[in-house]
C-alpha cells in the first residue's frame, strides 16, 4: 500500500490532522492520499481518560470509530502498530492485529508513504521506581477500564469488610492526579447515595508529589486554590515527598509509608522506548527531536504531540498538552497540503499558550488564561472555570465532527445522563 501522506497514532493531533487534510483535499483526493494508523478501533480524548476510570466517563459513549470518522473527513484508516520503520525506502511496518483469542485477524503490512507524521503520543514514566507493577497506569482506554473494574470491585468489597474504608494512593499531583481525585470523591459521593447506612464507607485519597506544590507547571495562584479545593473534599495533599518504591497495600516514601488499596502512578511522561529503535534523534525520554518546521532527522519525516521535542523557549520545549497537538495538527495540515500541491512553504511553528485549565469536579475547577482581555493574563474559576475546561473537549470533537454533528453529540450526551446518570457503576 502506498499513501503520499501516513500519520501513525490517532489522538488528538494526528486525528484532527487527518481530518483536516481529508476534507481539504475532498472526497475523490483524499481518502487515496491521507492513511491514519492507530492500534485502537476508536478514538477517546485523552485528557478524560481519568474520568473513565472514576466511571464519569462512559467509553463505550464517549469512543468514536475511526472508520466512520475516516468516511466522513475523507481519509482512510488502518488498525495498527507500527514496528519499523525505514526512512531510506520510506516504507514502515505495520504489526498484525491480534483479537482476544489470539487469532490473527490482519496480517503484518508495509505501508509505502510520500510524507510520514508520527504522532503516538506519550505513557508515563515510572523514574526507575521498585515495584511499579503494583500501580495502575491511565495511558489507554483499556488502563482506564481495568482500573474502573477494579476499583468498583474495592468498593463493593469495602462496603461490606471491616474497617468499611478505602484508601487509594495517587502518585503525582500534575492535571491527570489532581483530576482523578476529584473524580473519585464525586463517584464515591453518588455511590453511597445507593448504599444503606450500614454499608457505606470511607474514602482515603493521598495525592503525592515530589514537587513543592501541585500543578507545577501552572502559576503559585492555581496550585494553591486546587489545593485548598482538594483539602476541603476530604484528599490528603502531600507536597516534597518522594516515592522510594511501591509495594502490595502500600507506598513507600521519603516522609513515611502511606496505605493504599489502589495505587495509580500519574507521575511524569516518556514516550515508548520503542522510539529509539526507529533511526531517529530522540531525547533521554524517548521524544523525536524536531526542528522549528516539525521535521525529524529524516528526510520527510514529521513528529507532533507528546512523542515530539520541539523547542518553545530557551531550554524549555513545547508542553505535553492538548492545546499544543491542537496547534502542531493545523500546522502540518498547511505545510503537507503546500507540498502535496507543490507550493512553497517557509512559515515555521511557533507554540502559543493560552493557559490551563484543570477539572476539580462539581461543578469546579481553576484555570488562567493567556493574553486575554486586554492583552493581559486573567484566571477563572468556580463554575464557569468547569464550563470552559468542557468546552475544550467540544472543541476536539468540533474539528472532527463539525458543529452541527458535535451540537447533536452534546445534546444526546446530556438526554443519556438524565436517564441513565452520570455515574458508570457497571
Amino acid at each position: 500500500m502506498h499513501y503520499d501522506v501516513v500519520i501513525v497514532g490517532g489522538g488528538a493531533g494526528g486525528l484532527e490532522l487527518a481530518a483536516q487534510l481529508g476534507r481539504k483535499l475532498g472526497a475523490r483526493e483524499g481518502r487515496e492520499r491521507v492513511l491514519l494508523v492507530d492500534k485502537m478501533p476508536f478514538h477517546i480524548w485523552k485528557p478524560t481518560l481519568h474520568e473513565v476510570a472514576a466511571g464519569t466517563l462512559d467509553a463505550h459513549q464517549e469512543g468514536l470509530s475511526y472508520t466512520v470518522l475516516a468516511r466522513r473527513n475523507h481519509f482512510s484508516f488502518a488498525m495498527g502498530e507500527c514496528m519499523g520503520l525505514d526512512a531510506a525506502k520510506q516504507s514502515i511496518v505495520l504489526a498484525p492485529v491480534i483479537n482476544d483469542a489470539g487469532k490473527q485477524v490482519v496480517p503484518e503490512r508495509v505501508i509505502s508513504y510520500q510524507h510520514l507524521v508520527l504522532a503516538m503520543g506519550s505513557g508515563s514514566n515510572s523514574f526507575g521506581t521498585p515495584g511499579i507493577e503494583h500501580a495502575y497506569l491511565l495511558e489507554s482506554v483499556r488502563d482506564a477500564q481495568r482500573f474502573h473494574a477494579d476499583w468498583l470491585g474495592a468498593c463493593a468489597h469495602a462496603s461490606y469488610a471491616e474497617p468499611r474504608s478505602l484508601a487509594v494512593a495517587i502518585v503525582g499531583a500534575g492535571a491527570t492526579g489532581v483530576e482523578l481525585s476529584a473524580e473519585l470523591i464525586e463517584a464515591h459521593q453518588m455511590l453511597l447515595e445507593s448504599l444503606s447506612d450500614s454499608q457505606r464507607f470511607r474514602l482515603d485519597i493521598s495525592l503525592i508529589e515530589g514537587g513543592e506544590r501541585i500543578l507545577g507547571g501552572l502559576p503559585p495562584r492555581i496550585s494553591e486554590q486546587a489545593r485548598v479545593a482538594l483539602e476541603r473534599k476530604g484528599v490528603r495533599v502531600m507536597t516534597g515527598t518522594r516515592v522510594q518504591s511501591l509495594a502490595q497495600g502500600q507506598v513507600i516514601t521519603s516522609n513515611g509509608e502511606v496505605p493504599a488499596d489502589l495505587i495509580v502512578w500519574a507521575a511524569g511522561i516518556k514516550a515508548a522506548d520503542s522510539n529509539a529503535r526507529l533511526g531517529l534523534e530522540v531525547n533521554r525520554i524517548n521524544q523525536f527531536v524536531v526542528d522549528d518546521h516539525l521535521r525529524t532527522s529524516a528526510s520527510r519525516i514529521y513528529a507532533m504531540g507528546d512523542c515530539a521535542a520541539a523547542t518553545w523557549t530557551e531550554g524549555k520545549t513545547v508542553p505535553a498538552r492538548a492545546q499544543a497537538a491542537h496547534q502542531q495538527g493545523s500546522y502540518l495540515c498547511k505545510l503537507l497540503f503546500a507540498a502535496l500541491k507543490e507550493r512553497s512553504f517557509n512559515e515555521v511553528f511557533v507554540y502559543q499558550d493560552f493557559g490551563s485549565l484543570v477539572s476539580l469536579g462539581d461543578n469546579k475547577g481553576v484555570g488562567n488564561l493567556m493574553g486575554g482581555l486586554s492583552g493581559k493574563n486573567f484566571f477563572v474559576q468556580g463554575l464557569i472555570a468547569k464550563w470552559m475546561y468542557m468546552s475544550l473537549h467540544l472543541m476536539h470533537h468540533r474539528a472532527i465532527l463539525g458543529t452541527g454533528k458535535t451540537a447533536v453529540l452534546a445534546l444526546a450526551r446530556l438526554l443519556q445522563q438524565r436517564v441513565s446518570g452520570r455515574m458508570k457503576l457497571h
